[in-house]
C-alpha cells in the first residue's frame, strides 16, 4: 500500500474524527504551537453530550474552544503541564489544574507512570514522502505521547515549520489511525515582551560580562533573557553554540549576527539543539528546514548529563522571587500558579556540571504590586505557599540590576549578605533586621 492511498484511506473530518472521544477518557493536545485547532472546535461543539473528558496540554497560546463552552468543568478539566497567561484564568475559574513537572522527566512519565492515553490529537506538518508527519517545534515529549496513545489523530497545517532533529520529532502514517485536514491557520506566536527597560539591560550586563568565547548558550523564556540574548548579538562574542530547552527569537538574531557555529561544542557539534520553540514568525521561518538546528526530545535536551558534557555552558533563567537561603521560585506566587518548574532545574544542575559551565537566575530586584506598592524579589523567607523550583545548594549566580553573587560555598549567613548586597537599597535595613531574627546574619560588612 502506498502512503498516499493508506493517507486518503485514513483522512476523515474533524467532526467525526472526535467522535472516538467519550465521556471520562484521557485525552492529550500536544504542546504550545502543536495544540489542535480544527478539533478542539470540533470537541467544544460535543460538549453536551460529553462529561468530565480530561485533557493534557501546556503553553497555550490561544484559548481553546474547549474552555468556551457552558459549565465548562462539567464536561472538560484541563491538565497543565506549564501554564500560560490562559491556564492561569482558566485555573481561577475551577476548570484547569497544574501539574508538577521536571520537564526532562516528561517523556518517562508518559512511558512509564501515565502508561495509557485514550486519544492523542495535535497538529502536525504535512506528510512528507517517507509517510512521516513532523511535530514541528515541539519534539519534547509527543513521540510519547505518541506510543502510550490508543488513537491518534493528527491536524495537519501545511504553515507548520519542518523541523529538522536527530530522533523523534515526527510520528509515521502507521502509527497514526485519522488524519484531519485543517484550515491552515498561522502558527500561533509569541512575543518577547516590550522594549528592554534599564534595569533589564543592567542585569544584561552583568550576565553578558561572564560569557566567554565559545561557550554553549540556554535561554529561559522572558524579557531579561530576551534582552541577555540582544546583547551578546551586538557583542563580540564568537563561536557560540546552542543546547536549550526552548528556542526564542534572540537565538535567530544571534546567529545571524554570526556569533553561533557550535564549532566549540563537545556533542552535536554545529548544531543548535532545542526542545521546543515558541516566538516570532521570524523564528519559524528560520527553524523550518533548516539543518543547524536539531529538535529533540525533552529527555535528552534536559538531561544533565548531557548539559554537563557541554564545556562552558551558560544557563539565563528568571526567577519570581528567592529567600535568604538562597531558595528560588520561578513559578508561583504563594499558593497560585504563574507557569511551572519547566526545565530550570535541569540547567541549573547542569551547567554546573559542565567545565566552565555556569547558571544565571537573574530578575528586577523589586516589583509593584497592583495597589502601586513597592516589593523586594529577595525575602527573608519565600511566601507561604510559594514553590522552590530551585533548592539552596543547586543555586550558583544570582543577578539583579544591583549586582551578581555567587552563592556556591557561602554559609548560611554568608549568602544572606551577599543576597542583600544585590536588594534595591531600600530594603536592606529590613532584610538585615530579618536575617538578624532568623540568625544568619554576621555582621561583617555593616
Amino acid at each position: 500500500m502506498s502512503y498516499l492511498k493508506e493517507y486518503a484511506q485514513k483522512m476523515v473530518t474533524a467532526e467525526e474524527a472526535v467522535k472516538v472521544i467519550q465521556s471520562g477518557q484521557w485525552i492529550d493536545y500536544g504542546w504550545t504551537t502543536g495544540t489542535p485547532v480544527a478539533l478542539d472546535k470540533a470537541l467544544a461543539a460535543r460538549a453536551e453530550e460529553l462529561h468530565d473528558v480530561k485533557v493534557r496540554g501546556g503553553i497555550l497560546m490561544w484559548e481553546p474552544e474547549i474552555f468556551k463552552v457552558p459549565d465548562v468543568s462539567e464536561h472538560f478539566t484541563w491538565n497543565s503541564w506549564h501554564m500560560s497567561g490562559i491556564e492561569r484564568k482558566a485555573a481561577a475559574k475551577g476548570y484547569a489544574y497544574y501539574a508538577p513537572v521536571r520537564y526532562s522527566e516528561l517523556p518517562r512519565y508518559y512511558r512509564e507512570n501515565i502508561g495509557h492515553l485514550d486519544v492523542a490529537m495535535f497538529q502536525v506538518t504535512p506528510m512528507d514522502k517517507h509517510g512521516y508527519f513532523n511535530f514541528g517545534p515541539n519534539a519534547s515529549h509527543m513521540k510519547a505521547v505518541c506510543e502510550i496513545a490508543d488513537i491518534v489523530i493528527v491536524e495537519v497545517n501545511d504553515k507548520m515549520p519542518r523541523c529538522l532533529g536527530g530522533f523523534e520529532e515526527c510520528v509515521h502514517i502507521s502509527d497514526v489511525d485519522y488524519i484531519v485536514e485543517g484550515d491552515n491557520p498561522l502558527i500561533a506566536q509569541m512575543g518577547a515582551g516590550g522594549a528592554p527597560t534599564e534595569v533589564d539591560k543592567k542585569v544584561a550586563e552583568l550576565i553578558v560580562a561572564e560569557i566567554p568565547d565559545g561557550a554553549c548558550l540556554q535561554l529561559g523564556i522572558g524579557g531579561m533573557p530576551n534582552t541577555v540574548g540582544s546583547m551578546i548579538a551586538e557583542s563580540d562574542l564568537k563561536d557560540l553554540g546552542v543546547h536549550t530547552e526552548m528556542y526564542v527569537d534572540a537565538f535567530v538574531d544571534i546567529a545571524k549576527a554570526g556569533k553561533i557555529n557550535g564549532s566549540k561544542k563537545n556533542l552535536d557539534r554545529g548544531r543548535q539543539v532545542y526542545a521546543f520553540g515558541a516566538g516570532t514568525q521570524k523564528m519559524y521561518d528560520y527553524l523550518d528546514e533548516n539543518p543547524e538546528c536539531m529538535s529533540a526530545p525533552v529527555d535528552y535536551t534536559n538531561d544533565i548529563d548531557t548539559i554537563g558534557a557541554l564545556d562552558n555552558f551558560i544557563s539565563i533563567n528568571n526567577a519570581v522571587d528567592i529567600d535568604l537561603y538562597g531558595q528560588i521560585n520561578a513559578e508561583s506566587a504563594g499558593t497560585k500558579q504563574i507557569s511551572g518548574a519547566g526545565g530550570q532545574l535541569d540547567f541549573v544542575l547542569g551547567a554546573y556540571k559542565s567545565k566552565g559551565g555556569k547558571s544565571f537566575v537573574c530578575f528586577s530586584s523589586t516589583f509593584k504590586s497592583k495597589d502601586g506598592q513597592l516589593h523586594s524579589r529577595i525575602r527573608p523567607t519565600l511566601a507561604e505557599g510559594s514553590t522552590v523550583t530551585d533548592t539552596r545548594p543547586n543555586t550558583h549566580y544570582v543577578v539583579t540590576e544591583y549586582g551578581k553573587v555567587c552563592l556556591k560555598g557561602l554559609s548560611l549567613w554568608e549568602r544572606a549578605e551577599a543576597l542583600i548586597s544585590i536588594a534595591h537599597p531600600n530594603f536592606r535595613d529590613e532584610l538585615i533586621a530579618e536575617a538578624e531574627k532568623m540568625k544568619i546574619w554576621r555582621k561583617s560588612n555593616k
